[in-house]
């Protein structure tokens, strides 16, 4: 039977100094193990709006409380005008207020086709048959904007509506057609478009006309929201300035300013979910990233959603909620040691970008420590049974 061989007196010394170094040093030589401790700020320093440029500032601790929740239900403002943006995108400026929809009437431009129908008088009605379509026996409009008509000549008519050219033609014809009759309607719309890309159904071209093009109705043109549209940021490029439009607010604030009429010319990108995710890190049951549904969630519903935190490993009094996708970058600190601290958590909205973290709890951390410097005991006691010992210049006898 083999007698247990102690540790050398060398090898206990040299034990217990890497133990009392790990600990001074907060643990630092075991990887991953940094705790958190109370703070009011944070110790990386973040690049923080001074004005109009970013310098490098500690950010505070806010811990989360009912005040804290109060206060942000009290800024949060239950609209957001086109253009506004609570996230860094491509805002410029506010969209120009265009024309109300219930005034909007359709303008000719070059391409257009017009029908114009003079009553008892078909050999200007239809001048080339009665069984070729309205498309096919209209009016074009030219490219300078111009059209022909017989007994009128060439008149000016981009720029102008339907009625406005009745009653030019009536106006005309009344010195050769005693009490003209006319009415003029459009065959097709060709002068006008704007162009939906993104997340829609069916991409693409789509032709303006009588009915009032705004935002939500060229959408609905394109056959709608795709399931990984973000309905908050949908992109309007005008003139070389892209805008924000926040098509969710409308829909569940009543921000009817958000469906913008559109222009010819415009753009309408609907952007995907993507860039909506969130972070859930450190001791929780299933770490990772998670995709925000419409841009709604609480800190309560993400810690559910990464199966929330491990009952044997983490500091549920060490929850932090890291925010540093904005102009000044935000740290709160949620200690969820009683249950009852969920009811804040259920009432804290998070936002895209934002970064949920768990601490380890005190007696994982010194597990880890244990763990990590086991290896290296039984490699140095190993090292001092070899022929050349390593302590002392003398070899253990066994």
């Amino acid at each position: 039977m083999k007698v247990p061989v102690p540790l050398p007196q060398e090898l206990r010394l040299l034990l217990a100094c890497i133990v009392a170094v790990s600990l001074l040093s907060a643990c630092a030589l075991v990887p991953g193990n940094a705790p958190f401790t109370v703070r009011d700020q944070s110790e990386v320093k973040m690049p923080v709006h001074t004005g109009e440029e970013l310098a490098p500032a500690n950010v505070k601790v806010k811990p989360i409380t009912a005040e804290l929740i109060i206060d942000m239900y009290k800024v949060a403002r239950p609209t957001r005008a086109v253009g506004s943006s609570d996230s860094s995108g491509p805002v410029r400026s506010q969209v120009d207020r265009a024309t109300p929809t219930l005034d909007y009437n359709y303008t000719l431009g070059p391409g257009d086709i017009i029908s114009i129908i003079v009553w008892d008088h078909p050999e200007l009605t239809v001048p080339a048959g009665s069984f070729r379509t309205a498309e096919q026996a209209g009016t074009v409009v030219d490219d300078n904007g111009t059209i022909f008509y017989p007994y009128v000549g060439i008149i000016k008519v981009e720029g102008k509506t339907t009625r406005e050219v009745r009653d030019i033609l009536t106006r005309k014809l009344a010195k050769y057609i005693e009490k003209v009759q006319l009415d003029v309607r459009m065959a097709m719309f060709r002068s006008k478009r704007v162009y939906v890309v993104g997340e829609v159904a069916k991409p693409g071209i789509q032709e303006i006309n009588d009915v009032p093009m705004t935002v939500l109705e060229a959408v609905n043109r394109a056959g709608g929201f795709t399931p990984e549209a973000d309905y908050s940021l949908v992109l309007l490029s005008r003139r070389g300035t892209t805008y924000r439009v926040d098509i969710q607010a409308m829909y569940q604030d009543g921000a009817t300013e958000q469906n913008v009429l559109l222009e010819p010319g415009d753009i309408v990108n609907v952007s995907d979910r993507s860039f909506n995710k969130i972070f859930v890190l450190g001791e929780v049951v299933k770490p990772g990233s998670m995709v925000m549904n419409k841009k709604r969630s609480t800190l309560a519903e993400a810690l559910s959603d990464a199966g929330y935190i491990h009952q044997d490993r983490a500091n549920p009094r060490w929850i932090y909620v890291m925010r540093g996708d904005s102009e000044t970058p935000e740290l709160f600190h949620l200690d969820g040691a009683s249950p009852d601290a969920m009811l804040l958590a259920d009432r804290f909205p998070l936002r895209p970008r934002d970064i949920i973290y768990v601490d380890a709890a005190d007696i994982v951390r010194w597990n880890r420590v244990i763990t990590n410097l086991l290896p290296t005991s039984l490699l140095l006691y190993n090292t001092s049974l070899t022929r050349y010992p390593l302590f002392g210049g003398r070899q253990i006898n066994q």
